[in-house]
C-alpha cells in the first residue's frame, strides 16, 4: 500500500521544539538538552507514521529553524560577517545566521511562497566557497534506520534552492544566482553518494519553484542540473516534489521529462488543472505521488471524492505506479486534534490536524489496495454531511448581504481630497501630524491581568478598572509627548485577529492549534467554519472610554476583512471572496458604530493584504479586485468628516501600489523602515498618490532609540518625493512587543524631530 507524507511539523504537539530553543538560547539549558528534546521529537514522528502504515516516510524535514537554512549549512555557504572558518556547523554559527548576536544583524527572512512560514534567504555571490559542512541529511537518515524505520531522505533541490536567494550586499543586482549551479551540485552529489551508501533507496527533491512563472532560461536550469546529477544517481528512486500551485504546461512538461526521475509529486488540492496534464500525458513506467490530502488547511478530506480522483489516476499510471500522498508538507498545518480537549464535538468531527491526515492517506491508499476501512468512510462521510447542513454554518441572512454586494463597487461619495479638507477643518492638525500605529507595551503585568480574567480569577469589575487605568496610563504618556492623533494601546487585546474572531460568530478556536511561523515563533490561527456576522459591537465601549480621556482625536482600532482572512484557517466550502466579503459586513458594522459614538479616526489594519497574493501573475488581478473591494466595504457608508486609516506591513508592495491607491483610504500608514529606498522609488517614478501617507520613521523590531537628527533626516528623504501636506510621521508598527524604556525616548525624539521640520518649513515659506 503505497502512502508517502512530503513533511511533518517539527515544533511538537504541545510546542516542545519551541520551549527547548528559548530555554537553550536564554543559556538555560545545554545544546545535549536541545537535541535530546529533538531527538524525541523526530523518533516519533517516524514511528507515529511506521505505526500508522506509512511507506513513504520522510527524514531531514524535521529543522531546528528552517529547511532553507539548513541547505545554506549543507552547502557550507556562510555569510564571510558570521566568521565562520570551516568544519562541521554548529549551532553558534547556525543560529547566528538565523537570529544575529551582539556583533552582527540576521540573515533576512521572508515568506515561503504564499504560506504564513518564513525562511531565511541565502545570500550569494561569484566569491561564495561552497563545501559539504552540515551532514544532517546522513545523520537523521541514519538515526531513524538504527530505530527500524527507513525513510526518504528530503533535500531543498538544487534549482529552487538558487532561485529563492538573493545576491548577497556588494554582489550587483543583476548577478545570476543559477551560475553557481555548478558550484553547488558537487556538494548534492557528496551527499547523494553518502546516503546511498548509508542504505537509502529513495530520495525526495522539493523543487516548489517549479509551479511559478519561469523564464525559459530557468526551466533549462532543471534539465541541466538533474542531467548533472543522474549518474550519482542511479541506483536510486528519485521524487521530484512540487506544491502550493497548479503547474504550469511548460514546467510540467520539463519536470516529466528530466533524466534519472522515477517519480513527480504534485498537489492536487490547489492544483486541479494538473489533472487535466497528468490525463493528457504521463511518463510511462514513472510513479505519480498524489498529493489529495491537503496540508494547509485544518478541514478533514471528503475520503470518497479523493478516492474518486484516486481511481481515475490509477487508469493512466497503473496500479502500482500511484503513491497517495500530501498536497504539500504537513508544517502549515496544526498537529494533534488529540489534544483539542475543549473544542466543540461536532466541530471537531470536521476537522483533521496533522496526526488526522497521516491516517487519512493510509485510509485511502488501504482503500486502493482493495482493503477500505468502511468505518473509517463512513464515519468521514456523515461528518462532511453534517458540516453541509448545520444551522452554525449556514446563516441565510448573511448570505443575502453578501450576494447583494456584487451589484456595487462600494467607493466613497466624494474624492480623496476633498476629503482630507472636510477632515482638517475639523481636526485640525498640524503639518507633518504625528501619531503611532496602534498597541503598546504589553507589560508582564498586563498579561497576567488578562490570562486571570480569562481563567476567571479576577472578576470583571477588576479587570475593567485595570484595564482603564492602562489606557489612562497611554493617553496621558501621548499628550506629554504631545502627539497628534492618540491610540489607546490595546491593552484589550492578545492579537490583532483573534481578539476579533473571538467576538464573531464562525470562528472557533483550538487550544493547541500552533502552526511555525519562522524559527521558535508559532501562531494559532482562529478557525473560520461557517458564516460570518457580527452579534455586538466589539470594540465600542473601549475606544469612547478612551476618547473620553482627552480632546484629542483617539483612533479607532480595527483589524481589516483580508488580514482576518489571510491569517486564519479559512472554511474550503465556499471561494475565498465569499467569506472576504461576509467579515467585511461585519466591520462595516463596527466602523459605522465607532462614528455613531463620535470616533472620528478610524484605523482598519490590512497588515496582511499582499500575504495573500496568488504565486501566478495570470491570478493576482483577481484577487486584488476582491481584497480591496472588500476593504471599501468596511468603510464606503462614513461620512467625510471621518477619517478612515489603514496600516500595512512588509510592504515589498511596489508592484501593487495601483492596488493600494484604489482602497482608498485617506491615510495609509507603512511598515517600512528597513526598505526606505525601495518605497520611496515608487513615488519618486512619479506615481501620484493624493491620500494622506506616513512611512514608518523608526524601526519598532529593533530595540534601538533612533536620535532626533535621524528621524529628522528620514523624514527629509521623504519630503523630497512626497507632498508636505499628506505626510504623516509615525513608527512603523506596533509597539506590543517593546519595552517602555525604548518607547518613551523613541516617541519623544519623534515628535521632537516632527515640530523640528515644521519650525524650518515655517521660516523657509
Amino acid at each position: 500500500m503505497a502512502s508517502h507524507i512530503v513533511g511533518y511539523p517539527r515544533m511538537g504537539p504541545k510546542r516542545e521544539l519551541k520551549f527547548a530553543l528559548e530555554s537553550f538560547w536564554d543559556g538555560k539549558s545545554s545544546a545535549e538538552d536541545l537535541q535530546k528534546v529533538a531527538a524525541d521529537l523526530r523518533e516519533s514522528i517516524w514511528k507515529q507514521m511506521a505505526d500508522t502504515g506509512i511507506k513513504y516516510i520522510p527524514s531531514n524535514t524535521f529543522s531546528y529553524y528552517d529547511q532553507m537554512l539548513d541547505t545554506t549549512a549543507m552547502l557550507g555557504a556562510v555569510p564571510p560577517r558570521y566568521g565562520w572558518n570551516g568544519g562541521e556547523i554548529g549551532f553558534d554559527v547556525y543560529f547566528s545566521m538565523a537570529r544575529g548576536n551582539a556583533s552582527v544583524p540576521a540573515m533576512e527572512m521572508t515568506k515561503w511562497f504564499d504560506t504564513n512560514y518564513h525562511f531565511i534567504v541565502p545570500e550569494l555571490g561569484p566569491d561564495v566557497k561552497f563545501s559539504y559542512a552540515s551532514h544532517k541529511a546522513v545523520t537523521e537518515y541514519k538515526e531513524a534506520k538504527a530505530l527500524g524505520v527507513d525513510t526518504v531522505p528530503v533535500l531543498i533541490g538544487p534549482v529552487s534552492y538558487l532561485l529563492l536567494s538573493k545576491p548577497a550586499k556588494g554582489v550587483e543586482k543583476s548577478f545570476s544566482l543559477l551560475s553557481l549551479l555548478g558550484k553547488i551540485l558537487p556538494i548534492y552529489m557528496e551527499v547523494i553518494s553518502e546516503l546511498k551508501e548509508a542504505g537509502a533507496s529513495w530520495i525526495q527533491f522539493d523543487e516548489p519553484t517549479l509551479v511559478m512563472d519561469l523564464e525559459s532560461h530557468k526551466l533549462q536550469a532543471f534539465t541541466g542540473a538533474y542531467s548533472a546529477l543522474e549518474s550519482t544517481l542511479s541506483g536510486l528512486n528519485v521524487l521530484i516534489e512540487t506544491y502550493f500551485a497548479d503547474i504550469p504546461a511548460e514546467q510540467y512538461k520539463t519536470l516529466t521529462s528530466l533524466k534519472g526521475v522515477t517519480a513527480f509529486g504534485f498537489d492536487l488540492v490547489r492544483g486541479n488543472k494538473t489533472l487535466d496534464l497528468i490525463k493528457g500525458d504521463f511518463p510511462e513506467g514513472k510513479y505519480l505521488f498524489a498529493g489529495v490530502v491537503d496540508g494547509r488547511n485544518i478541514w478533514a478530506n471528503d475520503l470518497a471524492a479523493s478516492f474518486s480522483t484516486l481511481e481515475t489516476l490509477e487508469g493512466i499510471v497503473g496500479k502500482d505506479k500511484l503513491v497517495v500522498s500530501t498536497s504539500c508538507s504537513l508544517l502549515h498545518t496544526a498537529v494533534d486534534l488529540v489534544n483539542e480537549t475543549k473544542l466543540d464535538k461536532e466541530i471537531k468531527s470536521w476537522l483533521a490536524f496533522a496526526a488526522q491526515k497521516v491516517v487519512e492517506v493510509n485510509a485511502l491508499a488501504k482503500a486502493l489496495a482493495g482493503q477500505k476501512d468502511e468505518e473509517i468512510f463512513s464515519a468521514n462521510a456523515a461528518a462532511l454531511a453534517s458540516r453541509k447542513s448545520s444551522p452554525r454554518v449556514n446563516n441565510e441572512a448573511v448570505q443575502k448581504a453578501a450576494a447583494a454586494l456584487k451589484g456595487s463597487d462600494h467607493r466613497r461619495a466624494t474624492n480623496v481630497s476633498a476629503r482630507l479638507d472636510a477632515q482638517q477643518k475639523k481636526l485640525n492638525l498640524p503639518i507633518l501630524p504625528t501619531t503611532t500605529i496602534g498597541s503598546f507595551p504589553q507589560t508582564m503585568e498586563l498579561r497576567k491581568v488578562r490570562r486571570e480574567y480569562k481563567a476567571k480569577k479576577v472578576s470583571e469589575d477588576d479587570y475593567v478598572k485595570a484595564i482603564k487605568e492602562e489606557i489612562r496610563k497611554v493617553v496621558k504618556l501621548q499628550e506629554e509627548f504631545d502627539i497628534d492623533v492618540l491610540v489607546h494601546g490595546e491593552p484589550e487585546r492578545n492579537d490583532m485577529v483573534e481578539y476579533f474572531g473571538e467576538q464573531l460568530s464562525g470562528f472557533a478556536f483550538s487550544a493547541n492549534g500552533w502552526v511555525q511561523s519562522y524559527g521558535s515563533r508559532c501562531v494559532k490561527p482562529p478557525i473560520i467554519y461557517g458564516d460570518v456576522s457580527r452579534p455586538k459591537s466589539m470594540t465600542v465601549f473601549w475606544s469612547t472610554l478612551a476618547q473620553s480621556m482627552t480632546a484629542r482625536p483617539m483612533k479607532g482600532m480595527l483589524t481589516g476583512p483580508v488580514t482576518i482572512l489571510n491569517w486564519s484557517f479559512v472554511r474550503n466550502d465556499q471561494p475565498r471572496y465569499e467569506t472576504c466579503y461576509q467579515i467585511a459586513l461585519a466591520i462595516k458594522d463596527e466602523v459605522e458604530d465607532l462614528e455613531k459614538n463620535g470616533i472620528t479616526v478610524i484605523q482598519i489594519d490590512e497588515a496582511a493584504l499582499r500575504e495573500g497574493l496568488p504565486l501566478r501573475k495570470s491570478e493576482q488581478a483577481f484577487y486584488l479586485d476582491w481584497a480591496v473591494h472588500s476593504f471599501r466595504i468596511t468603510n464606503c457608508g462614513v461620512q467625510d468628516t471621518t477619517q478612515i486609516h489603514t496600516h500595512m506591513c512588509y510592504s515589498n508592495f511596489n508592484d501593487i501600489i495601483q492596488s493600494i491607491i484604489d482602497m482608498d483610504a485617506d491615510v495609509i500608514t507603512i511598515e517600512n523602515s528597513r526598505s526606505d529606498e525601495k518605497l520611496l522609488s515608487v513615488f519618486r517614478e512619479g506615481v501620484k498618490y493624493g491620500a494622506g501617507i506616513g512611512p514608518g520613521v523608526y524601526d519598532i523590531h529593533s530595540p534601538r532609540i533612533p536620535s532626533t537628527e535621524e528621524i529628522a533626516d528620514r523624514i527629509n528623504k521623504m519630503l523630497a518625493v512626497l507632498e508636505t501636506n499628506i505626510l504623516w510621521v509615525n513608527p512603523d508598527c506596533g509597539l506590543k512587543t517593546r519595552k517602555y524604556t525604548e518607547v518613551k525616548p523613541a516617541l519623544k525624539n519623534m515628535v521632537d524631530a516632527a515640530k523640528l521640520l515644521r519650525t524650518q518649513l515655517a521660516s523657509a515659506k
